[in-house]
């Protein structure tokens, strides 16, 4: 059961242009702030910009970076650089300078779409480049105008005088069609190159099969387009039935949030385990209203059950959780509509093949914790210039995870950590995850990460960072009842040696906790 594209193969044309030969040219393909674009405008302004990429000599299967904000420039710039032949390397906008620096030379991109607020450190970057003869930079060797900056006077009117038409390029496939990054917590990310075959695959077997995508649907999303999982969720799958989706700059705090769904109504929301804990914990949550979703899917990190009931409780929207990673781009472990397992993260999605397995390959029993191992037509061609790293994660099919999980014996999956997060605590394996879920339970505790902190006498044990609820203010007798909350539930020693109060979780590019960060902290 998979999706088996003809050749040529472009996911421009698939996802996009089909829709406007379909018929559906006038249906809205976006909605946001200022109003709605139809398929068929959105298929005329990709050309637009595929024809100002192709004037400024972008060639076929060069890279080119996309660090916009959430807006239907973002969606058109993707297509037309899709269109091109071109291969698209997307970014998040609000890179700092030395993000920026390395992304430039590690990628070899040839151009690049920015928005004037937030490209400040990229143009910076090329200006220098250019000033110093172009030694070890790349953007440097073309002209200054292949930085575009998007939604200037200038470059709007250049835009303007292109074509709307362009028949997309005649891509194979198997072909390089967008890069990602893999959600490292330590270290710069590394790019993971994905095939137009692999994002038209999961659409089908997930988005059509297990979430069931229809035309009706409007879809709004936590994450930002950059993020892979959004994307998928927020734009090519409601774009593969001809439904449309929400977009909106503004960073997703949780008032923002609130607001898109009251404006907007969609159907479904694409959302993240951090904002359902904002949401959750909100003091006015129970006055928002959400009636127009019909679920809200859940990725990224994991989702403790107790989080996940108090969503149920309070907002009555059913929440499916999953599993998806860059290197197979997107979910292949699901929940479903209608049979939501709290705690867990569903089952295979069809199409996919998931095993647990020990350090050799070898499955492990139902119940005993294992490396992730999953094979399906998603795979990513590689890591860009990690040829080492390459040859240790793709092994003939599979793809051979760091994440660690174990299966029950009716199929469903759970989530213990990633192996570099598992710790050895009294000669026992203790899986950070079981104790953060058990402080989850606590009225006090909002969010909490648990990593492995070694002693004076070399021995790892567990520390707990948490961040508390505004009513219950962190008293000194607050470690003390924490540490004794997860005694009187866990076994002996997974309980926290020390329990550290912070006014936020230090994060990652893409949003998740930064548990290496964690580690380094003495006190």
């Amino acid at each position: 059961m998979t999706f088996r594209p003809p050749t040529p193969f472009n996911i421009a044309d698939h996802f996009l242009d089909a829709r406007v030969r379909e018929g559906r040219g006038d249906r809205v393909a976006l909605r946001h702030a200022a109003g709605t674009v139809s398929y068929a405008d959105l298929k005329g302004a990709s050309s637009r910009f595929g024809h100002l990429l192709l004037e400024a000599g972008v060639r076929p299967g060069d890279r080119v970076i996309v660090a916009l904000p959430d807006t239907p420039d973002y969606v058109a710039a993707l297509f037309g650089i899709l269109k091109a032949g071109a291969v698209v390397v997307m970014l998040n906008p609000h890179l700092k300078r030395a993000e920026v620096d390395y992304l430039l030379e590690y990628t070899g991109a040839t151009a690049a779409f920015v928005h004037p607020e937030t490209g400040g450190p990229l143009t910076e970057a090329v200006a220098e480049a250019r000033e110093a003869g172009g030694e070890g930079r790349t953007l440097a060797t073309g002209a200054l105008e292949r930085v575009f900056r998007v939604g200037t006077p200038d470059l709007e009117s250049r835009i303007a005088q292109q074509s709307a038409l362009l028949e997309p390029f005649a891509a194979g496939p198997d072909d390089p069609a967008i890069w990602l990054f893999s959600g490292g917590t330590t270290g710069f990310p590394k790019g993971v190159v994905q095939s137009h075959r692999s994002f038209a695959n999961t659409t089908e077997l997930y988005a059509k099969g297990v979430i069931g995508y229809t035309e009706d649907d409007v879809t709004a999303s936590v994450p930002k387009l950059y993020f892979g999982y959004a994307t998928g969720s927020n734009l090519f799958f409601p774009m593969s039935v001809g439904a449309s989706c929400v977009l909106f700059p503004e960073r997703c705090e949780v008032e923002v949030l609130f607001d898109v769904i009251e404006r907007f109504r969609p159907t479904i929301l694409v959302n993240v385990p951090t904002m359902v804990n904002h949401m959750v914990g909100h003091p006015r949550a129970a006055e928002r209203d959400l009636s127009s979703l019909r679920l809200s899917t859940s990725a990224g990190e994991a989702l403790p059950r107790e989080l996940h009931e108090r969503w149920r409780d309070l907002f009555g929207v059913e929440l499916v959780d999953g599993l998806g990673t860059a290197e197979m781009w997107h979910i292949f472990l699901s929940n479903r509509p209608g049979e939501v397992r709290p705690g867990s993260l569903g089952r295979a999605v069809p199409g996919f093949e998931v095993r647990v397995c020990d350090a050799e390959g070898r499955e492990v029993p139902d119940g005993e914790v294992g490396y992730l191992r999953v094979r399906g037509e998603s795979r990513a061609i590689e890591y860009w210039r990690h040829p080492e790293k390459t040859a240790r994660a793709f092994r003939g099919d599979w793809y051979v995870s760091e994440d660690m999980l174990r299966r029950d014996e009716e199929g469903f999956f759970y989530y213990e950590g990633r192996a570099d997060d598992m710790l050895k605590v009294s000669g026992k394996w203790l899986s950070p995850g079981e104790v953060e879920n058990c402080l989850m339970a606590h009225p006090a505790v909002v969010e909490v990460a648990v990593v492995g902190h070694v002693n004076a006498d070399g021995l790892t044990k567990p520390w707990a960072f948490v961040r508390i609820d505004g009513d219950h203010p962190a008293t000194p007798s607050l470690e003390g009842e924490l540490q004794q909350f997860v005694k009187d539930r866990l076994a002996p020693y997974k309980y926290p040696r020390r329990v550290i109060v912070m006014d936020d979780l230090p994060r990652t590019h893409l949003g998740k906790i930064d548990r290496g960060r964690l580690r380094g902290v003495d006190s």
